[in-house]
């Protein structure tokens, strides 16, 4: 990490911003320039360099094709992102359009785009737009879903389970109606979809799950303004955390752990309205 960081001190105006904005406390106020310590503690997020308004900061990590300028006129105004979060909706009636790449390309960009903790930056991603392999993956869903059905009729365990966990057992009728609809050809998991993206992290990041669902909240809203239909597939994910050896990361191909995941297509209906939840609770202090 020698010389990772350099100031310029032709071009640097000692503004503080740098040094105001470092989450690792790298940098302290000099005479001139800036002075720098710890730089082994850096994370590499960028702030540094994002910040200076001279761009006197210099980190080996951002040479200059890879700093770009923010112009605000871009960016959406406030009352617009505020539609299109009330607007979005799990929606799972599907076409039979398929997703075109380019947008599953900026759906994920979106969501490696997420925050991670430390800047980690470990957050990886899986497209699934094989029909064979979407159909393994809800048969896998089901499957482990009927193994946790016959776990709570234990009648030696059904007792324990009903005072640890008694709002499980409203899902035995749903997990039962799931496999009887597959068997049908009705796959209630993933509802038709044509694409699926899971996000995963190595199983050695200790805040995996986090990071995945921050970036999974990115994907979301970047297919909501791509006119992409999309759900979070909570029984994949929920299959996938009950399953000892990670068999929907060996479905996937990845040695990582799944933690978010969300199925898409082209929506067959659109929504012309969105409702009003419940009233906020919020607390002031």
């Amino acid at each position: 990490m020698e010389n990772l960081i350099s100031i310029s001190s032709s071009t640097c105006v000692n503004c503080g911003r740098c040094e105001a904005i470092c989450p690792s406390v790298i940098f302290g106020q000099g005479e001139k320039i800036p002075t720098l310590r710890h730089i082994n503690n850096c994370i590499v997020c960028g702030h540094c360099v994002a910040i200076c308004p001279t761009n006197s900061v210099v980190h080996n990590s951002f040479p200059a094709e890879k700093v770009h300028a923010i112009d605000p006129l871009q960016l959406p105004e406030p009352e617009k992102l505020l539609t299109l979060i009330r607007a979005r909706r799990s929606n799972r009636a599907f076409t039979d359009q398929q997703v075109s790449l380019e947008n599953l390309k900026l759906i994920v960009e979106a969501g490696y785009r997420a925050p991670t903790a430390t800047n980690a930056q470990q957050v990886h991603f899986t497209v699934v737009t094989s029909a064979d392999k979407l159909k393994e993956i809800s048969q896998f869903t089901i499957d482990t879903l009927l193994a946790s059905i016959k776990l709570l009729k234990n009648p030696l365990l059904k007792p324990i389970l009903k005072k640890m966990m008694p709002g499980v057992f409203r899902y035995i009728p749903i997990f039962e109606r799931m496999d009887a609809e597959m068997k049908r050809g009705n796959d209630m998991v993933l509802r038709g979809a044509k694409a699926a993206i899971f996000i995963h992290t190595p199983a050695s990041m200790n805040f995996g799950k986090e990071d995945s669902n921050l970036a999974y909240q990115n994907c979301s809203l970047m297919a909501e303004s791509l006119g992409v239909a999309q759900f979070y597939t909570g029984f994949v994910c929920a299959a996938s955390a009950r399953t000892k050896h990670r068999k929907l990361a060996q479905i996937l191909g990845t040695e990582d752990v799944v933690y978010a995941g969300m199925a898409l297509g082209m929506p067959k209906y659109q929504f012309a309205k969105y409702i009003d939840k419940k009233d906020v609770v919020v607390h002031y202090i």
